[in-house]
């Protein structure tokens, strides 16, 4: 089998609660992380982390701006840049500081909600040219010109088992309109708001078709974007969630299954609440599992084994520490929820500058080294058997085989 085969197996098989040859292992990274570590790995300008610690699994996205305008820069400095996105923002970001700051947006009224049209989501300029889009290019740090979506895509096919993504309602609706905005417009009138949330579902449903098409048969999975909880609860109730979200995820995840790809759903914070509806409407994965949000992967294990799997939960605050005993017991008793697969290692978010390279290193060896199934923890193991596994599974759809998958039959 080629390298890519092996992990797209490995990482399908989790996803299907099954053991393969080993626990799959997964990451995000922050940029300021990949800065430290060509300073003190002796890497050069070209390092890639993933290649470097031969990950199992890399996320590429699509460009998913409203208007394929490509980015606009206003102001440039060396400390400061000013500018206008296809979602219609203006965004400032500042040298030191960790995030950009949203300063305007163009679509703040349920009339310019309602008058907004999307540029076509299959537009092929999406997927083949090399144009700046807000997701991409404005986050820790600024990453302009950036290689096509399908470049991107074709640059790591051969070597891992890679995942398209799309944003869902909240992630999307939040960079068009503002985040405050987002909940007056719930109070003010959801009724209409339901009205753009539907429209908006109809263009995401449309990105997870063009990417599809254009990547060729070299996806194996879609990553869903959708942030709607905070450390202690939803962002909005889950009441309302289920009445607008819901639906369109559901769309989004039925259209996925229908490409015989795999659906993870990214979302921050702890959103327990919707876990169940998460597993309804055919959610194969959930990261990354906040530790500080209160989730523990082995309990969650208990909960909801074989019928949805993990992705993530290795505390980030552990890896920082830089005390080895604290990591080694932190990854190996996380393994736990590997036994009888269902689980992908990775933090708990993403890996931050305050983690010492050589620390996250040892944390990629302790996985290799324990993960191989049959799982053997010696002092962290623990018992998993959980009630979800004695209830029938849940079945979305006809679920592709692997040979389809690896692209076999």
């Amino acid at each position: 089998m080629s390298k890519a085969s092996t992990k797209i197996e490995r990482v399908i098989a989790a996803l299907n609660h099954e053991e393969g040859d080993r626990v799959p292992v997964a990451e995000f990274f922050w940029t300021s992380f990949v800065r430290r570590c060509k300073a003190e790995l002796g890497v050069g300008d070209d390092f890639d982390p993933y290649c470097f610690w031969d990950l199992d699994l890399v996320v590429i996205s699509p460009n998913m701006d409203p208007h394929i305008t490509g980015i606009e820069v206003l102001e440039d400095t060396a400390d400061y840049k000013l500018m206008r996105t296809g979602f219609g923002a203006t965004v400032e970001r500042k040298r030191g500081y960790p995030m950009p700051h949203y300063i305007s947006f163009e679509t703040d009224t349920f009339e310019r909600m309602e008058a907004l049209r999307f540029d076509d989501p299959r537009d092929p300029r999406r997927y083949h040219e090399a144009i700046d889009d807000q997701i991409n290019g404005i986050g820790d740090e600024v990453n302009l010109g950036l290689p096509s979506f399908v470049d991107r895509v074709d640059a790591y096919s051969d070597d891992f088992c890679v995942f398209g993504s799309v944003c869902e309602i909240q992630e999307s609706l939040w960079r068009i309109i503002g985040a405050e905005n987002v909940y007056y417009k719930l109070a003010e009138d959801p009724e209409r708001l339901a009205e753009f949330v539907a429209r908006l579902g109809d263009f995401l449903v449309g990105i997870v078709e063009g990417q599809i098409e254009a990547a060729r048969g070299k996806l194996s999975g879609i990553y869903v974007w959708g942030d709607v909880a905070s450390t202690r609860e939803m962002l909005i109730s889950p009441k309302m969630w289920r009445r607008l979200h819901k639906p369109q995820l559901k769309r989004l995840c039925d259209r996925i299954h229908q490409a015989g790809l795999k659906v993870i759903y990214h979302g921050c914070g702890n959103a327990l609440p919707i876990f169940e509806d998460l597993i309804e409407v055919g959610v194969d994965g959930y990261n990354p599992l906040e530790a500080k949000a209160g989730l523990d992967v082995v309990e969650l294990k208990r909960q909801f084994g074989g019928r949805l799997a993990m992705v993530g939960n290795i505390n980030v605050q552990v890896l920082a520490t830089n005390d080895r005993e604290r990591v080694r017991i932190e990854v190996l008793r996380k393994l736990n929820a590997a036994k009888g697969g269902g689980y992908i290692l990775q933090s708990d978010h993403s890996v931050p500058d305050s983690v010492d390279p050589h620390n996250y290193d040892y944390m990629v060896r302790l996985a290799h080294e324990y993960g191989g199934f049959p799982l053997k923890l010696g002092d962290c193991d623990i018992d998993v058997e959980c009630v979800a596994r004695r209830l029938p599974r849940r079945h979305v759809g006809k679920q592709p085989s692997r040979a389809r998958l690896l692209g076999m039959e």
